[in-house]
């Protein structure tokens, strides 16, 4: 039965590979969100940014390709990007200092979050490993 469930939360939250992963962040990019899916459980619901007018955000199911604390933009400025998951090419989930921007888009491709949610995500990232972890960007 809990199979069952899991699987049906998984379909109406349009998540592909839910038996692969134990954790997913699911990014909606026209109601800039990201919900947190672990074990199957929506655990949190938080405001993004995504890619602003003339800047997209690849959209598509991703495991997450690096890792690190603290990384400084090279194309960017050396902007701060705490607690970044990579999850293809130079795209991220990281924190911001914007925070007031949060839930409209305002990036040039990464997803923001606000840096508790940026730190929480990473450790759960880092708990249940990149090979169980699915990033998924939708429209």
């Amino acid at each position: 039965m809990r199979k069952l469930v899991v699987c049906v939360l998984f379909l109406v939250l349009g998540v592909s590979n839910a038996w692969a992963a134990s954790l997913v962040a699911k990014v909606d990019i026209s109601k800039q969100t990201m919900t947190v899916i672990r074990n199957g459980v929506v655990a949190y619901s938080w405001k993004v940014s995504t890619g602003a007018k003339g800047y997209r955000t690849p959209t598509g199911s991703y495991s997450p390709q690096r890792l690190h604390r603290m990384w400084y933009s090279s194309k960017y400025a050396n902007s701060p990007m705490p607690h970044s998951i990579f999850f293809r090419g130079g795209y991220a989930v990281h924190g911001t200092d914007q925070i007031r921007k949060l839930g409209r888009p305002a990036s040039h491709g990464c997803v923001r979050l606000h840096p508790s949610h940026a730190a929480r995500l990473f450790a759960l990232v880092k708990a249940h490993g990149p090979k169980n972890t699915r990033i998924v960007v939708q429209n």
